[in-house]
């Protein structure tokens, strides 16, 4: 059986490897499609909870990390209005998919019925964690899309070669933002739950996991622009 670091590595690849694909095959559509697909099983997989690389962390942190990079390729080739066009679906999906899952909650299982205690069991969130997590993901991608033509534009205007820097605007605008989610979710979601010391420890380790998936995302920001558009 293959270790929790190892499958983290493997999912990290493969995940980011989807995004180009989707990219390089079916265009922004699928960019579209691919961030529909992360915000419903990123907030699934959240909820498993494992030990990796010396810490206790909760999955969804790779699948989340590649909204980031979703955006940030609309951003490069397609637009700021494309990106922005990208977390609403994101965040109207999100929204969606917790009403209706709230809902299974409301029938009543058959007696035969054998799956319900463990759909309870996994979609039975509290409303505050719910309403945190789609807030906090419409509120720091918007910031993300933001920060990235902000950082494109002061680059530009100073260096005068809208080519150069992407590295910069990809890292800086999303390592910022990763920060805000962080922080923003932790303490909306866990505020009076755990003391302040145990949210900063919180937001400090969780800080630390997107740091690295958000400087990994680089290859594969690069890698979409070459294989869609050489010239740039």
């Amino acid at each position: 059986m293959m270790c929790n670091e190892m499958l983290l590595v493997l999912e990290l690849v493969m995940v980011y490897a989807c995004v180009v694909l989707f990219y390089r095959f079916l265009g922004k559509e699928g960019l579209y499609c691919f961030t529909v697909l992360a915000t419903i099983a990123a907030n699934i997989e959240v909820l498993i909870v494992v030990d990796a690389f010396g810490m206790e962390q909760t999955l969804g942190n790779i699948l989340f990390a590649s909204t980031f990079l979703v955006t940030d390729i609309l951003s490069e080739m397609e637009g700021k209005k494309a990106a922005n066009r990208a977390v609403l679906l994101g965040f109207v999906s999100s929204a969606v998919f917790i009403l209706i899952s709230q809902m299974w909650m409301l029938f009543a299982p058959n007696a035969s019925d054998w799956a319900s205690p463990a759909i309870r069991t996994v979609f039975s969130n509290t409303p505050r964690l719910m309403l945190s997590s789609i807030l906090v993901y419409a509120v720091v991608q918007t910031f993300d899309v933001f920060a990235y033509h902000a950082i494109w534009e002061r680059t530009t205007k100073r260096f005068g070669d809208s080519r150069r820097f992407l590295w910069l605007r990809n890292n800086g605008s999303t390592l910022m933002s990763q920060f805000f989610n962080t922080f923003l979710y932790t303490f909306a979601a866990f505020w009076g739950v755990y003391e302040t010391g145990t949210l900063w420890n919180i937001v400090f380790s969780s800080y630390v996991i997107f740091i690295f998936t958000s400087l990994l995302d680089t290859p594969a920001i690069y890698l979409a622009r070459r294989l869609t558009d050489p010239a740039k």
